[in-house]
């Protein structure tokens, strides 16, 4: 913590507050001019690795004037107490991560939390994003998305967490680690249909990016290989469905051919990309044949 000693020759009327630096995900030249600005002046350089800030540090040429600490998922919780009473006593920190926004799957929220409560002043410099980069290069709708974080690392998990995304209609970015990529995208065939569309993006703006655009079942053959680096998917939206009714008499149809009931509801639900799960659907037709039953019931 900042002693009222080391903040004497600051004005009266000096405030702390906490920044959030955003920084480069590959090419250091992509900092912003802010940000090299607040490394060097702020009394607090929070960072989620320090090695690596200031390994960024050297390559812009800068030296870090203040004081710097780590602040990853482990310890944040313990470092926002003194954290907060620096900036009360009138510090700036800057909160860093590893390469993008922070707080985006990475550290900062607990701080920021904090501060807000406290009534402290909370700002940030804005930079690069992988969720916004990898979605802008996808060539996928990107009027509506959502961000799903990582995505879980037990297969259990993750298939209901795939399953829970069959209806969604946004397009959807989510980070993964290569070692399961493999593993992820082959569950996402079996959960989602081979044929949706999606895109892996590998190590945006390094040097070795690659974006590679295709199927699920095309990217699932592909990340069979191995894949290293930095990895975040975007997948396209489910496309939109029928409405319930129109699901209700393709059933109809079916059964009426022969098909059993739960049998046919399975073939209409894989043949409508986004439509609801068989058990809705099988209780549609259910409640559709009793308010028949009931209609003809009171005509006679």
């Amino acid at each position: 913590m900042l002693t009222p000693e080391s903040l004497r020759s600051r004005p009266p009327e000096s405030v702390g507050r906490l920044l959030l630096g955003a920084t480069p995900l590959g090419q250091p030249a992509d900092a912003s001019n802010r940000l090299v600005d607040a490394l060097s002046t702020a009394d607090v350089v929070a960072a989620e690795d320090t090695r690596r800030v200031r390994t960024l540090a050297q390559s812009l040429g800068v030296r870090i004037g203040g004081r710097v600490i780590s602040l990853f998922d482990q310890n944040e919780a313990a470092r926002v107490p003194a954290l907060v009473e620096d900036i009360r006593a009138g510090a700036t920190v800057l909160v860093v991560s590893d390469a993008g926004m922070p707080l985006i799957n990475d550290p900062g929220y607990r701080l920021v939390t904090a501060c807000i409560d406290a009534g402290l002043a909370v700002s940030c410099l804005p930079g690069p994003s992988a969720v916004t980069t990898a979605l802008a290069v996808s060539g996928l709708p990107s009027d509506r998305f959502c961000f799903e974080g990582f995505a879980p690392r037990k297969q259990s998990a993750r298939r209901t967490w795939l399953a829970g995304l069959a209806a969604e209609q946004r397009t959807c970015v989510f980070f993964e680690s290569p070692r399961r990529l493999s593993d992820c995208l082959r569950d996402a065939v079996d959960e989602l249909g081979g044929e949706r569309r999606a895109v892996v993006c590998r190590e945006l703006t390094k040097v070795h990016e690659e974006i590679r655009r295709g199927t699920l079942a095309e990217l699932a053959d592909w990340a069979d290989e191995k894949v290293l680096g930095e990895i975040t998917v975007v997948l396209a939206g489910a496309v939109p469905t029928a409405d319930l009714p129109t699901l209700v008499a393709e059933v109809d149809a079916l059964v009426a051919d022969g098909m059993r009931v739960k049998d046919a509801c399975a073939v209409v639900v894989e043949a409508h990309p986004g439509a609801p799960s068989r058990r809705e659907l099988y209780e549609a037709v259910l409640r559709s044949r009793a308010g028949g039953q009931e209609r003809s019931d009171s005509g006679n």
